[in-house]
């Protein structure tokens, strides 16, 4: 469940041929500045502006005078990008999404038509298609003793990512509710939801409702 292939639709998202190399998404935070390099060399000169160096803006993108944003970063077609948003770079964000006023993105991926539109944190965490974030929703990507993040399984399973910085790995149609903190190393399954005011750790089977810790119930 806590697969690349059980999570997400690679088919909406320019890091297609990089995430299909790996088994586990957080295999790919080590190399999204790589990635988006080379992905952005590739992109045309008649669909996208080159800003700086290392950043690539769709000419359909719609950015606020506002926002802050350092390499390397894409920003794909039809994304809106808002008052103040502050992306510090390693953000790969595709097409027809929402980066919203005060959102805050580090080493991420976004899928195409993500949403996090309102003060969110997102850093070292890969949001699938359609995922959405509420508002005031953050992942949180360090333990507090600073160890290596440990993905915990529902069924007890225990896998190892050996990077200190893990934040959320969303699958495809992930709606996680308002003030909610996702602990570092959470996935949450497709097309599962989260209730509000959630403090979610370890995995959240797809297809789900996590309503409180211990408390998950299969959608009908």
């Amino acid at each position: 469940m806590v697969r690349i292939a059980a999570l997400y639709d690679l088919s909406h998202t320019l890091a297609k041929g990089f995430l299909s190399e790996h088994t586990y998404p957080w295999e790919a935070l080590f190399a999204i500045k790589e990635i988006i390099v080379s992905i952005g060399h590739s992109l045309t000169k008649n669909e996208y502006d080159r800003i700086e160096e290392h950043i690539w803006i769709s000419k359909s993108a719609n950015i606020a005078p506002t926002a802050y944003i350092s390499g390397p970063c894409i920003i794909g077609h039809e994304t809106e990008v808002r008052h103040c948003a502050f992306i510090r770079g390693a953000a790969l964000v595709g097409e027809n999404c929402v980066v919203g006023n005060s959102t805050e993105l580090k080493n991420v991926i976004l899928f195409d038509s993500v949403q996090v539109p309102h003060y969110n944190y997102v850093g070292d965490s890969i949001l699938g298609y359609k995922s959405h974030m509420g508002a005031g929703a953050i992942t949180s990507n360090v333990k507090s003793d600073k160890t290596p993040v440990v993905i915990k399984g529902f069924d007890g399973s225990r896998i190892e990512t050996g990077r200190k910085k893990v934040g959320a790995m969303l699958g495809d149609f992930v709606e996680v509710g308002c003030g909610s903190v996702l602990n570092p190393g959470t996935v949450i399954g497709r097309g599962s939801s989260v209730y509000p005011l959630s403090s979610v750790r370890g995995v959240v089977p797809e297809g789900s409702i996590y309503k409180s810790e211990g408390n998950i119930v299969k959608r009908i």
